[in-house]
């Protein structure tokens, strides 16, 4: 049955999934192979080098590329990857516009690695002003986040998209999807013109592989950045693609549970005498409450809030939780709590993190699929 005939929970459970023509094997199998055995020279069965092509890579390929509605996707070894190979396709002197609030590592990349190429990064606050005020002739790649990390911002994607195609030479907008998933949210149908994600997140949601892809509909952009990947080698492993391929068959099931504790753990920490303020976009609270409803299905399982105290209060907090990990990274049927000023966003210089809003008694978590009033009754004996 054609793909787009089919709802996302069985897509999930479905796309790029073929039982196996040899066994009869339902599950795709893992193909740890580096070669293929050719019958004469340049003549396969479309593989011969794992680096290029992998059946059980080209499997999550097209389960990715189907939840996202995209003609084509690249399995890599993780979200960074995915970063970096799309800034391969840049040249010395390019300009990149990046939400100002965005993912560590992201950071990191655009500014202490590929600044020192000849590219350059502005960090911009896409959810307060205009594109415009940002882009410069150079300007070759929009970089949006939405929700943002760690504070939870929402971009308005149709509206950047607009303003990104009126621009001459018009620059590539890329959205990483990773907080919302395609279960909440589809960039590509707002006009983006790559998703990217961590693998290692939602669509994994096991916290047991560390991986990336990205998404898009065109064939030129198809064959460039396959050929940046198959040059750097940045891929998804056989055992690395079939954890993720195993994890997006439950990933409808899981969105839905993470947004259920998700709304109810928010609305209960808005309202608690310790808590400074909640930044959840499925609170009316939420500056970007509207944008939200308007282009996502719903406000996903990340929740970041401000204790009233200092950074002492926050520590005390974070040593008291039991359910809530203390660790980095989110998206996983467990929860997760950290403080980003010291954990995920600490490669940020200190100035850069006092200006976002990245403070002492900043708190995120990724709320997991127990039940939810254990978790209720967790933070609330954490918080006294």
């Amino acid at each position: 049955m054609d793909s787009n005939q089919l709802n996302f929970e069985t897509l999930a459970v479905h796309a790029g999934v073929e039982p196996d023509p040899t066994t009869g094997a339902i599950m795709t199998p893992i193909f740890a192979t580096s070669t293929y055995v050719q019958p004469s020279p340049g003549q396969h069965k479309g593989y011969d080098y794992s680096r290029t092509a992998n059946p059980t890579r080209t499997a999550l390929e097209k389960s990715i590329a189907a939840l996202e509605g995209a003609d084509h996707c690249l399995a890599l070894s993780s979200g960074c990857t995915g970063t970096d190979v799309l800034c391969h396709s840049l040249n010395a002197g390019d300009h990149v516009v990046s939400v100002d609030d965005v993912y560590g590592g992201t950071s990191r990349l655009f500014r202490t690695v590929w600044s020192r190429h000849g590219i350059e990064t502005t960090f911009a606050d896409l959810a307060s002003h205009d594109l415009k005020d940002f882009v410069r002739p150079n300007t070759k790649m929009i970089w949006i986040e939405t929700p943002t990390n760690p504070l939870l911002k929402i971009i308005d994607i149709e509206r950047v998209v607009t303003q990104a195609r009126k621009l001459n030479p018009r620059p590539w907008v890329i959205v990483d999807n990773t907080f919302a998933s395609p279960y909440f949210q589809k960039p590509l149908e707002l006009g983006a013109d790559v998703v990217l994600h961590s693998t290692t997140k939602y669509l994994n949601g096991h916290s047991d592989v560390v991986g990336g892809a990205i998404c898009f509909n065109s064939q030129e952009l198809k064959d460039k950045l396959h050929h940046i990947q198959n040059s750097i080698g940045g891929i998804s492993g056989p055992f690395d693609s079939w954890l993720v391929l195993r994890g997006i068959k439950t990933l409808a099931l899981r969105m839905k549970r993470h947004e259920e504790n998700a709304k109810e753990i928010a609305e209960m920490l808005e309202k608690h005498p310790k808590v400074e303020k909640v930044l959840y976009p499925g609170l009316k609270s939420h500056p970007q409450h509207e944008i939200a409803k308007r282009q996502m299905k719903g406000f996903g399982g990340m929740i970041t809030f401000f204790l009233k105290g200092n950074l002492e209060t926050a520590r005390g907090f974070l040593e008291k939780v039991k359910l809530f990990s203390l660790a980095e990274s989110l998206g996983g049927v467990e929860s997760l709590i950290e403080h980003p000023a010291i954990m995920t966003h600490a490669s940020i210089p200190a100035e850069m993190r006092a200006k976002l809003g990245i403070s002492d008694t900043l708190v995120r978590i990724s709320v997991g699929i127990e039940n939810v009033s254990d978790l209720k009754k967790d933070l609330l004996q954490a918080l006294g």
